[in-house]
């Protein structure tokens, strides 16, 4: 059985003496979904090497695993019980291993996650991130153990850290969502909005400037709500767009992105950060779910198809070499051939550069989850998704086709996962471009574009 919240900690003898029964030890950490849970996972490992492990090279030979979880869709489900699956012979093999499941489906779904995985050894929520190692002296010490808090303690940049690239941070400048749009389970798993203190913010990117941190990420559920819950000397509320242009004016980075705006939320103050400091790229994730405004409002989105336009609209009139991605949800409860016939209306004349593109998957525990009534027919689905995803690739392509003949800076990330002799390089608009040779990774410098594809380019260097 395990014990649930509630349990008394071991004494300093105690944990003193499970730590030095950790030193020398290695871990592995497995993470599937956002950059909120990549940026928890690199805390995880700032908190195990601190405890004096290091790093496996895989899982197999690892003596403790975490299982960073995600819940967003059930593909995700299906992909993190399998992996605890494949877990149990390698409990069986050696008891000492310790299995560690967080995450968002560990905070959403922990007696399940018990029933069908008893040998996992913690199970632990969003907000205990900072508890980890307290959690693996008990589970040590008594035996499986189970621990969700409800509220954030702890934020995760003030946590060590080990990030894979030294180069490039994210930095978490709010934490849960305020939002209740009725096909997510965020507002569930990570609770209401709670903004980190601006100060706060710029020590950690002077830090990161300071270790040769070139390009920071600023993670929020909706960034452009930053700062509504915070008072700055009981006058004012700091705000995105200031906070843009003080990180931007940070010595030693020379990008800084962010993610993800809200569309209802988006102000002209923020277009005009991102235009006037050189460091803010000038790239933006605007997701649009639905191109019909009856499924929009059945999403709880707050916005209309022309809203969502006219605010594309303003930020390409200040940023005229504004790069756009989105988000886009096909088969949602209820959606019609003449609902979807709008969102692809709305995709040829928004003409994004690229769209994340989805399936509806019910979550339990959200609103879309309990309309079984209006479900779309996977068939049906999964054919208007391929055209969407024909008529995407296209605008993509011709898109793309711009930059050609262009000569533009790109950083380094590293070398192509199919050639070594590749580089894969990102521009300031967040496209990929393959450029032949070996570079160091965190490097800037500029190329030539010669060639384009629907997700990527092929410069040469100038």
């Amino acid at each position: 059985m395990s014990n649930i919240v509630s349990i008394t900690s071991p004494t300093r003898r105690e944990t003193e003496r499970r730590r030095a029964t950790r030193i020398g030890k290695t871990y592995f950490v497995r993470t599937f979904g956002c950059q909120m849970n990549e940026h928890d996972s690199e805390r995880i490992a700032g908190l195990f090497e601190a405890d004096g492990m290091s790093p496996s090279e895989d899982l197999e030979s690892a003596d403790v695993i975490f299982i960073n979880t995600c819940t967003i869709r059930e593909n995700a489900d299906n992909r993190m019980y399998g992996n605890l699956g494949h877990l149990k012979p390698l409990k069986d093999d050696d008891p000492s291993r310790l299995l560690i499941v967080g995450g968002c489906a560990a905070q959403k779904e922990r007696e399940l996650i018990r029933r069908r995985a008893p040998w996992v050894d913690v199970v632990m929520g969003t907000h205990n991130l900072d508890r980890v190692l307290h959690l693996m002296d008990q589970a040590q010490e008594w035996g499986p153990v189970t621990e969700i808090a409800d509220e954030l303690q702890t934020m995760p940049s003030d946590l060590p850290v080990r990030r894979e690239v030294p180069h490039s941070a994210w930095v978490t400048i709010q934490v849960g969502c305020n939002n209740t749009c009725t096909f997510c389970i965020v507002p569930s798993v990570r609770g209401i909005e709670v903004s980190r203190r601006p100060g706060d913010i710029i020590r950690e990117v002077e830090e990161l400037g300071r270790a040769g941190v070139v390009e920071v990420t600023l993670l929020g559920q909706n960034v452009n709500t930053y700062g509504r819950d915070l008072a700055i000397d009981g006058k004012r509320r700091p705000i995105f767009a200031e906070l843009l242009r003080r990180v931007g004016a940070v010595a030693g980075v020379r990008r800084v992105r962010y993610t993800s705006p809200h569309p209802n939320d988006f102000r002209e103050d923020v277009a005009h950060a991102m235009a006037e400091t050189a460091e803010v790229c000038e790239q933006l994730h605007f997701p649009l779910q639905s191109g019909s405004n009856r499924i929009l409002a059945a999403m709880h989105r707050g916005y209309t198809t022309e809203k969502f336009l006219r605010r594309l609209e303003m930020a390409r009139r200040v940023m005229p070499d504004l790069t756009v991605s989105t988000d886009i949800i096909v088969g949602f409860p209820g959606e019609s051939e003449a609902d979807f016939q709008a969102t692809l209306d709305v995709v040829t004349e928004a003409r994004f550069d690229n769209a994340y593109t989805f399936m509806f998957s019910p979550r339990p525990g959200t609103s879309a989850a309990t309309m079984q009534a209006d479900f779309v027919h996977a068939e049906v689905a999964q054919e208007r998704f391929e055209r969407l995803v024909l008529l995407q690739n296209k605008i993509s392509a011709e898109r793309n086709l711009r930059h050609v003949g262009q000569t533009i800076e790109v950083l380094v990330e590293g070398p192509s996962k199919k050639r070594s002799d590749v580089a894969t390089t990102r521009s300031e608009g967040n496209k990929v471009v393959h450029v032949e040779g070996r570079f160091e990774p965190g490097t800037f410098f500029d190329v030539t574009v010669s060639s384009a594809a629907k997700h990527y380019l092929i410069g040469s260097p100038v």
